[in-house]
């Protein structure tokens, strides 16, 4: 007998997420109920699926051959199950997408302002976060798609490639920043860093460290907008995306474009590898990413 469709997803998710509690949160289900449906599965197909240890499951190279050919299964279910949308009484969509603070600042409004105008009866869910969060979210199915800084990849994830906006040096109006400047030239420095578990954090480390501008002091602040208040009340500085600062500086803040060299933010849009994006999620993210470029280029060198 062959897999169900529910036993497919159950052995996607226990893949996905290396633990069948895990994958039972994912799935709505319960631990047991994965567990047997995975071992029904592997007595069926006359292989072990999984390693079982103490800290949790690893897929055997039978378990990573099946799961390769699992997500064509899900990914033609759900292109099948799209083809009929347009036939259907109610064929308008329901878009949950996951964005970062950077883009909602500047590029949304615009963009879901066209989008509302093409596409009146779609019902569309923003959800707010930082990176680790929405790659999460994304990988369990709940956004149909979200934008986040380049990584390595992970498994049941596709992504490619959103936009390369410069990182820019924020000051209060008082610092009176050029257009251009090197950082170096504004050590030691006080910053105000997002917490070690972003992914911009290291970069700019990195880069302070290779252009010789040295760090005095740290605060750590995951708060995007409480950062820019912080900083325009005070002389510490920030790092931000482009594409977040825009035009929309105010009488309070200044920022500047950091040279020799430049220091650029990688931004991918992620979605899930087992299922097609709907039409209307794709027309929402092409609007998206020109708005971010239109916003980046403001600052372009």
């Amino acid at each position: 007998m062959s897999a169900s469709l529910l036993e497919i997803r159950l052995f996607v998710a226990s893949f996905e997420e290396r633990s069948f509690t895990l994958a039972a949160q994912r799935e709505h289900a319960t631990q047991s109920g994965v567990s047997q449906h995975v071992k029904s599965l592997e007595e069926r197909l006359g292989a072990a699926l999984f390693m079982r240890q103490k800290g949790g499951i690893e897929p055997t190279p039978a378990g990573r051959a099946y799961y390769q050919k699992c997500l064509e299964v899900l990914h033609a279910h759900a292109a099948a199950a799209q083809a009929v949308r347009p036939f259907a009484r109610a064929p308008e969509a329901s878009l949950t997408i996951g964005l970062m603070p950077s883009l909602t600042r500047c590029a949304t409004a615009p963009a879901l302002a066209r989008f509302l105008d093409l596409y009146p009866n779609v019902s569309i869910h923003i959800v707010e976060g930082y990176s680790g969060t929405l790659t999460r979210m994304t990988r369990a199915g709940e956004l149909d798609f979200s934008i986040v800084p380049a990584f390595a990849g992970m498994e049941g994830l596709g992504q490619k490639h959103f936009l390369k906006t410069p990182e820019l040096l924020v000051a209060s109006a008082r610092a009176q920043l050029p257009r251009v400047l090197s950082l170096s030239d504004y050590a030691p420095l006080r910053l105000v860093m997002p917490g070690a578990a972003n992914t911009r954090r290291q970069s700019i480390e990195t880069y302070c460290a290779m252009t010789g501008a040295s760090i005095a002091r740290i605060i750590e602040l995951d708060a995007m907008f409480g950062t820019l208040d912080f900083v325009a009340r005070t002389d510490w500085l920030t790092i931000l995306p482009a594409v977040m600062m825009g035009d929309k500086l105010g009488p309070d803040l200044c920022a500047a474009r950091m040279e020799d060299p430049s220091l650029e933010l990688d931004l991918v849009q992620i979605e899930p590898a087992r299922k097609p994006l709907l039409p209307e999620a794709a027309a929402f993210a092409l609007l998206l990413q020109e708005e971010a470029h239109r916003t980046s280029a403001l600052w372009d060198a």
